[in-house]
């Protein structure tokens, strides 16, 4: 029988690429990404002896992952975002090396870090192929919310990332 420790290791070992992502859209330095990256492990090891539905973990590191990140930045109301993503990722982390190599997705990932909290966490996870039922479910708006929220973010995205390209 697996103990509450190994389960959790286990569990993050296959979940933390959303951690990352969360983390790529909402910090922009390596050092912020890091420590938040940390009390987001924090707050899922803290929550996770409650967790009771263990069939939808990836819903629940989004939420996790989403919620503190945004709780972290507006308490740091010090942390000062760049027009540029120069430093857009760790090197240690594959999924975010993988990225940082992709000039459209780093494009894209700038123009998402512009849109206001709840946009980009929608956006992450319609990115990410959750449907509209899903991200519901973890920003706790309803789902015909989600999708006029999506469309109206995606013109704008389309705006900002023309601009980008010209």
């Amino acid at each position: 029988m697996k103990s509450i420790n190994d389960e959790f290791l286990e569990i993050m070992a296959n979940y933390q690429g959303i951690v990352h992502k969360v983390n790529l859209v909402y910090f922009r330095s390596a050092s912020e990404r890091e420590e938040n990256f940390q009390e987001i492990m924090y707050q899922l090891w803290k929550s996770f002896p409650e967790l009771k539905k263990r069939d939808s973990l990836g819903s629940w590191v989004y939420k996790v992952a989403i919620n503190t990140s945004i709780s972290r930045i507006r308490k740091a109301s010090r942390i000062e975002y760049r027009p540029k993503l120069p430093d857009i990722c760790d090197k240690t982390v594959d999924t975010a090396e993988a990225i940082s190599r992709n000039t459209s997705l780093q494009i894209l990932l700038e123009a998402v870090s512009n849109l206001d909290e709840i946009d980009r966490s929608i956006m992450l996870l319609w990115l990410d192929e959750n449907s509209y039922d899903q991200i519901a479910g973890i920003i706790g708006i309803s789902p015909s919310n989600v999708g006029v929220r999506i469309n109206r973010a995606k013109e704008t995205l389309r705006k900002l990332m023309n601009t980008a390209n010209h």
